[in-house]
């Protein structure tokens, strides 16, 4: 069998999110089923540097145009909730969250194309893959997708080198500077903790960073508060290992696998009680309502003032990152496959 993927967002220097989720498929795919042949698809702007890019030899490279036929492919799977203008003979799109038609958390420009493409991948998939329970709650209200129509895959974690260091007082969170990731009150809910803390904030800047920045310039605690930009997976491994709590307040997540990934690391970890988070977490965080900066107060003073603490949550939470594979997301998106293809 011949299938088409969109490989697109698989290349750059700083994957996050979707990226992470496209490499891991793509590959882990490749991996797993040596015997199938697979076509990775890269729209035009990304196809001349996904040269640079090493492919498994069951893979070859083509250019994805919404004018250019799909070869001899029987399945496409696109992996951002988007479908090429031609189609195959079974379509799938991943659909990882819905957060931009609930809320304005980007610009309109972004929201109007975001909304168009993903209303059309949803009305011509013959299966949609959600990474999470919450994710396929949402389509299915949102964008009117019968459930029969819809399979959850979780996400996997990365493997991250994690050096041997020393634990610091420091709180960590990992996303972009953005207003979707609540930044500005984890700002000051963390002025109001132990002044012998940090708070790190590993990230891009996103959509209403500017307001943010400014508030992080002008809390007391500015001294103690460091933002570093987007970090390699290297240095993103470093302060897993270095930090002692996470703090992932976000106001709304598909799936959220910074939470994961800081799990992994065996470190406690304060999150949002809304969207994806309680699914992803099943038990094993502090969880907070975003929105009531009391709350995430007394987490941040609760963790920072009780190592026990850290440490039970510490414990719980790599239990519940080990259930979480890349291995078993391509399995089941392979059975996917089978389904249509048998």
């Amino acid at each position: 069998m011949t299938i088409a993927l969109d490989a697109t967002y698989s290349i750059g220097e700083h994957l996050s999110g979707v990226g992470i989720y496209s490499h891991e498929i793509l590959f882990g795919l490749a991996a797993a089923h040596p015997e199938a042949k697979l076509r990775f698809y890269y729209r035009p702007h990304r196809y001349l540097r996904s040269f640079g890019q090493r492919l498994p030899s069951n893979v070859r490279r083509r250019i994805l145009h919404d004018r250019f036929p799909l070869g001899h492919a029987q399945l496409f799977h696109g992996l951002n909730q988007r479908l090429p203008g031609r189609r195959a003979r079974f379509a799938i799109s991943t659909f990882h969250d819905l957060f931009v038609l609930t809320s304005e958390y980007s610009t309109p420009e972004f929201r109007l194309r975001f909304s168009e493409q993903a209303r059309r991948a949803a009305a011509e998939s013959t299966r949609i893959i959600a990474v999470s329970q919450f994710t396929a709650k949402q389509v299915t209200e949102l964008l009117g997708v019968e459930p029969d129509r819809i399979r959850v895959v979780h996400h996997g974690v990365r493997q991250l080198a994690l050096p041997r260091l020393k634990r610091e007082p420091v709180v960590l969170h990992v996303g972009a500077i953005q207003v979707r990731k609540n930044i500005a009150r984890l700002v000051e809910a963390f002025e109001k903790t132990d002044i012998n803390w940090r708070l790190v904030l590993a990230g891009s800047f996103g959509y209403g960073a500017e307001q943010i920045l400014r508030r992080i310039e002008a809390s007391p605690a500015r001294d103690r508060i460091s933002v570093t930009g987007y970090i390699s997976p290297q240095a993103l491994a470093a302060w897993y290992a270095r930090a002692s709590i996470f703090a992932f307040p976000s106001l709304d997540e598909g799936f959220g696998m910074p939470v994961l990934e800081a799990m992994a690391a065996g470190l406690p970890v304060i999150a949002s009680n809304t969207s994806a988070i309680p699914e992803v977490t099943g038990g094993a965080a502090m969880l907070i309502d975003p929105l009531d900066i009391d709350q995430l107060t007394t987490a941040l003073r609760e963790l920072t003032a009780q190592e026990e603490k850290r440490l039970e949550w510490a414990i719980r939470g790599a239990r519940r990152a080990g259930a979480f594979t890349w291995a078993k997301a391509v399995g089941e998106t392979w059975r996917i496959y089978e389904e249509l293809l048998g």
